[in-house]
């Protein structure tokens, strides 16, 4: 495959973020386009300085990543495969640096107490970061010997540090969860199992959304996630984030977005994708 047909995919973060493995995972022969914010991504893909825009959306132990639902309606883009990442979490240092002499780390907010057990034991105190794969370049660039960086192994392959110890995360389950997304949407069935995810308002009546649910629940039609969010600063104007087993041409699943329509003022279908394989190793 040439250079050309690889497929460049944006991501938040540095090289060798949790979401560059998502895309490493998902494209194995695809371009990393690393992005500073959410938004960067998707502006990479909407200018053309990227085809693919990888996000993560939400993980077993933190719930949903915030704006994340807020972003996907409005950014023109849909969500063409899903991809979930085991987050193991790596204890790294400069090269030659022993794991005994840190005594300091550095990592994502969100990160740091996901290996609070480990740290606490060995007496090493932590202090949050911008991007942990970010603060594994600094430190690779000439940070302190006393100090390592808590990211993913690939963030010290990527930046020549040493992983002292890995997967030292409290909880073995921690996984999150992430869409592949695409300018145009592929309505086609790609797997054996698939899922349909999309948006909706509904309307400002009396038990609008009991109704609107009613039926999913008559047509057997499985729900894995429903969340809401409000928009345009009401509070009566709710919006709902939803991901189904199915896909729109199944009859069951054709019949609940009918009756799901007459309901909301508003339904988008974010994107038609197959289940990826880990949703229900994570159910095991």
């Amino acid at each position: 495959m040439t250079a050309q047909q690889q497929p460049r995919i944006a991501f938040q973060g540095a090289l060798g973020a949790y979401s560059h493995e998502a895309c490493l995972q998902a494209r194995p022969d695809g371009i990393p386009v690393p992005c500073t914010t959410f938004e960067g991504v998707l502006r990479a893909v909407r200018e053309g300085r990227a085809d693919l825009a990888m996000l993560p959306v939400e993980n077993t132990t933190y719930g949903r990543v915030a704006d994340i639902h807020r972003l996907l309606p409005e950014s023109g883009m849909h969500i063409i495969e899903e991809a979930f990442v085991r987050v193991r979490i790596a204890l790294m240092g400069r090269p030659g640096v022993p794991l005994d002499q840190i005594k300091h780390v550095r990592a994502h907010l969100v990160l740091l107490p996901q290996a609070r057990s480990y740290l606490e034991a060995r007496g090493i105190t932590s202090e949050p970061a911008a991007d942990s794969a970010g603060a594994a370049e600094d430190l690779a660039a000439g940070g302190p010997t006393h100090e390592g960086v808590l990211a993913s192994a690939v963030a010290a392959e990527i930046h020549g540090l040493d992983v002292l110890a890995d997967g030292i995360e409290d909880m073995a389950h921690n996984t999150t969860r992430f869409l592949l997304m695409a300018p145009d949407i592929d309505l086609s069935r790609r797997g054996a199992r698939m899922m349909t995810t999309f948006v909706f308002e509904v309307r400002n009546i009396p038990a609008a959304l009991y109704k609107a649910m009613g039926g999913f629940a008559t047509n057997s039609i499985n729900m894995t996630k429903l969340e809401s969010y409000m928009v345009g600063g009401s509070f009566t104007a709710t919006r709902f984030y939803a991901d189904i087993e199915g896909h729109p041409d199944d009859a069951p699943v054709k019949r609940a977005l009918e009756e799901l329509g007459y309901f909301t003022n508003m339904l988008d279908i974010l994107g038609v994708y197959p289940a990826h394989p880990g949703r229900w190793a994570i159910e095991a």
